[in-house]
């Protein structure tokens, strides 16, 4: 084979390194950045809906638990408390609130006036018992007819009324609202704290919704405590636990071993001794020395009613103390703080406090079964008709919330 002399000087070809070039390079960058972005879009998604699973899951049991309100509006609000969104429904109800005033005037609704059908005193009865109460004078006029007197209701003990009841409307502007206001005599009834698996939490605990049969037999009475222990600016003692620490100053409701209840500022000096079985505070005392406490205003919305934003006319409740040991428990609808203070000292309460608030939270049911019988949802009756929550709360297991009872003391 001939070799051509021309190709004999030419340089032979060696391997070089093939460098990409500028678009090859720019393609690589932009699939990486593509696979990271999806990586992070992949994270981003299944965080959301590992979010919108526990969401669902959280307020769907929420919009389906009674305990949390009769409405699905009060659970839904409830429910977005609990999980950090108070000041948005704060926000909501203040607005809500402030397009719905109380409306000044008007007149009640037919027979939401209680007017006794007789008023004798207290019969005579070898049992030691407190003197009927007198009537409550009424705020506004001219007087209906059965405003602010006395009736018994619910059981007796040893055929003594240990309950009256009245309703009057609670000031002389808003003459279409009515409350409702309890005495309860302490020396033929006992007094109880149930504690709920929510407020306060914890548990488990010897009374407990629902009330049982043993204590069916003897109730006389239920109505609701105070607010979330989140809000309530004290603490609980019960069951020989102190489940909340108590705040030096705080209105307290006090339960003796003997059933005895009182309603109290907690003082420094005041300690947990074996005579005592509960306390119960909330706030600060709200009437003292039978007169509202210095510094109250009709709006103010911080320190009475922080649970419901700025709302300042809603239902109220108050528990109180009178001068010979008498209970007396004050509700209504379009009550602001002076109205509930200026209600306890007509019924005669010289120490009070304020109980909860909002429409789904306060209750005072009372029971009418025959001298023998139990106490039970068919025999309950709220002490105003516009309650919600019914006389059955107290005695279905999902209620969670704390309350107090009224039975017949035993011999």
């Amino acid at each position: 084979m001939a070799i051509d002399p021309s190709t004999m000087n030419r340089e032979r070809p060696t391997a070089t390194t093939v460098r990409p070039s500028g678009r090859g390079m720019h393609e690589r960058g932009r699939r990486s950045r593509f696979r990271r972005r999806s990586r992070i879009v992949k994270v981003v998604v299944l965080a959301l809906l590992v979010a919108l699973t526990w969401f669902a899951f959280s307020l769907g049991g929420a919009l389906f638990n009674p305990a949390l309100g009769s409405s699905l509006g009060s659970r839904t609000a409830e429910w977005a408390r609990t999980h950090g969104g108070s000041s948005i429904v704060n926000w909501v109800e203040n607005e809500w609130y402030s397009h719905h005033a109380p409306p000044i005037g008007g007149s009640v609704a037919p027979n939401a006036i209680r007017v006794p059908t007789s008023t004798p005193g207290a019969p005579s009865s070898p049992v030691s018992h407190l003197p009927k109460p007198a009537p409550i004078v009424p705020f506004a006029s001219p007087v209906i007819p059965g405003e602010g007197q006395w009736s018994p209701a619910g059981r007796t003990v040893d055929g003594v009324p240990a309950l009256y009841v009245t309703t009057l409307r609670p000031d002389a502007v808003h003459t279409s609202y009515v409350a409702g206001v309890a005495w309860m005599d302490t020396k033929l009834l006992s007094a109880r704290l149930y504690s709920g698996s929510w407020i306060p939490g914890g548990g488990p605990y010897p009374f407990t919704a629902p009330v049982r049969t043993p204590q069916a037999r003897s109730l006389v009475a239920a109505f609701n405590a105070g607010f979330l222990m989140n809000n309530a600016g004290g603490g609980y003692y019960t069951n020989h636990r102190m489940e909340v620490p108590l705040r030096s100053g705080a209105a307290s409701f006090v339960v003796y071993r003997n059933g005895t209840p009182n309603v109290v500022a907690w003082g420094r000096s005041m300690k947990i001794t074996s005579n005592i079985v509960s306390v119960r505070q909330n706030l600060d005392l709200l009437v003292n020395d039978a007169t509202p406490v210095p510094g109250l205003q009709a709006n103010d919305t911080r320190k009475w009613g922080a649970t419901l934003g700025n709302s300042v006319y809603v239902w109220r409740s108050g528990l109180g103390v009178t001068a010979d040991g008498a209970l007396v428990y004050v509700a209504g609808p379009g009550l602001n703080i002076t109205d509930l203070a200026n209600l306890l000292v007509r019924a005669g309460a010289v120490r009070a406090m304020e109980l909860d608030i909002n429409t789904d939270w306060v209750n005072f049911s009372y029971y009418s079964p025959s001298p023998l019988g139990l106490a039970s949802v068919s025999n309950g009756r709220e002490l105003l008709s516009a309650m919600t929550g019914t006389p059955a709360r107290y005695f279905k297991s999902w209620w969670a919330r704390d309350f107090i009872t009224l039975s017949a003391r035993t011999p």
